[in-house]
């Protein structure tokens, strides 16, 4: 378990991050290679083949998910958001095609993200619940706490699966 003024992020944010990089700059060297071979490469074309590139690159950016005691925060390519865990007040899980998690507190602060993140770090997982517990303790936590619980013991019972596996019991 973490420590009590201990940071926890995404382990495997660095990964993403890299693969994102690594596609916009396979994209552009594809495209420019085929534009160089049919002849057509001029500095325009460079120039719109580069912005093409980064508008890839921002959306594949990975969103960072931190927490510490008391707040999760979420930072994308353009901005950063955050929530006080002790104060949520409404949690979402959406299961669609791409799964999102979305918390609001009690400030009017609002994240989204990937609840995948959660079953790969178990830390991040414990934070979140740390503070839903404390919201709900309080009384905050009005919406969704039904949904924050299933979701918890799919994720739980994810892990101990993987343990269970790992060991060879399973």
């Amino acid at each position: 378990m973490p420590t009590r003024d201990e940071v926890v992020t995404d382990r495997r944010w660095g990964a993403d991050l890299r693969a994102a990089v690594f596609c916009s700059l396979a994209l552009l060297v594809l495209i420019v290679l085929v534009d160089l071979g049919a002849g057509t490469l001029s500095t325009p074309r460079v120039g719109l083949w580069a912005a093409l590139a980064v508008l890839l690159y921002v959306i594949l950016h990975p969103a960072r998910v931190t927490a510490g005691p008391g707040w999760l925060a979420v930072r994308g390519p353009l901005r950063r958001r955050h929530v006080c865990t002790n104060l949520l007040t409404s949690v979402h899980v959406s299961e669609t095609v791409a799964a999102r998690l979305v918390l609001c507190d009690s400030l009017g602060h609002r994240v989204e993200f990937d609840p995948r993140v959660l079953a790969e770090n178990p830390l991040l997982l414990h934070r979140l619940d740390e503070g839903a517990r404390a919201a709900r303790a309080c009384g905050l936590l009005s919406c969704g706490a039904t949904e924050l619980d299933r979701l918890m013991a799919r994720l739980d019972g994810g892990s101990a699966k993987a343990v269970f596996k790992a060991s060879g019991m399973c």
